[in-house]
């Protein structure tokens, strides 16, 4: 579900980052509804099949109380893409995080932004470098802002490793015992987003950016040979048997995605994003006047 924004000013914005906040956190993407719908149809384990169907009904009481699906309500992370067309003439990044504040507040969302060492909570969520703002130019003269938040759950599963170029028969091992290493501590079922190329740190923005990717029914045929090496990903991960929260089943991963970028002849970066079952994204968007 996405928020129009009818006129661009600090507040207008301020107030769609409060409502999509609210929309990831009490509410999950329609792809990503199907696709743990899917899981608990054909999960063959009992204990997998019950926490599946717990889990469903966690979302249906979250989103009929508009109360937040997990405790942890994560760190904000956003997207932002910006028309070279559009004119902005208020602090964007200040609406961003008003909003960020405000939703905090009001939906209400816990606190989790804390100074890296002190550990000292900031109460709002808002902290140095947080939310963390990614920037593009576009096209046009729209304005549209994502936001995913991020629990620690799973973020403190995902790995990144600089490979050479001889080792790319390696990538897929190194996906999978990630996997293997996190067990059940990300809460699966999982979803991957796979970042390959790119530098040390694009390719970590590159798996982040793969998680907001549509999930692919795993049934489904691919095009290329990247979406075959998703299935291929995919098949491996849910082989191992780790299944939903760990407890064992036919599903340990809903779905793995591959975003790629050009890299240097010598490098071969590889990150892998693990994210929990609650896929949580929202969107506002500004249509600008042709």
């Amino acid at each position: 579900m996405d928020v129009k924004i009818e006129k661009l000013s600090f507040e207008t914005v301020s107030k769609a980052v409060s409502e999509i906040l609210k929309i990831s956190e009490t509410t999950l993407p329609k792809d990503t509804m199907i696709a743990l719908t899917r899981a608990a149809e054909k999960e063959s384990n009992p204990i997998a099949k019950a926490q599946l169907e717990s889990i469903l009904k966690n979302i249906e009481i979250a989103g009929a109380k508009q109360v937040p699906i997990c405790q942890d309500t994560g760190i904000f992370i956003f997207f932002v893409e910006i028309g070279r067309e559009i004119h902005l003439d208020f602090d964007l990044e200040g609406a961003i995080r008003d909003g960020c504040a405000k939703a905090t507040e009001s939906i209400p969302l816990r606190p989790n932004v804390v100074d890296p060492l002190t550990r000292h909570n900031t109460k709002n969520n808002l902290g140095d470098g947080l939310p963390e703002i990614n920037y593009s130019f576009v096209p046009g003269r729209n304005l549209k802002i994502t936001v995913a938040p991020k629990g620690a759950g799973s973020e403190n599963m995902s790995a990144l490793k600089m490979f050479t170029p001889t080792e790319i028969p390696k990538i897929k091992e190194f996906i999978v015992k990630t996997v293997m290493d996190a067990g059940g501590k990300p809460c699966p079922p999982i979803i991957l987003g796979i970042g390959i190329g790119g530098s040390f740190n694009q390719s970590a923005k590159l798996a982040k950016e793969a998680l907001l990717e549509e999930l692919r029914d795993p049934e489904s045929t691919g095009s290329d040979a990247y979406d075959d090496f998703e299935k291929e990903i995919l098949t491996a991960i849910n082989s191992l048997g780790i299944g939903c929260m760990g407890l064992g089943g036919d599903t340990t991963a809903l779905s793995a995605r591959i975003k790629k970028a050009s890299c240097h002849t010598a490098s071969l970066p590889v990150a892998v994003n693990v994210q929990c079952w609650a896929n949580r994204h929202a969107t506002a968007i500004f249509e600008g006047d042709d």
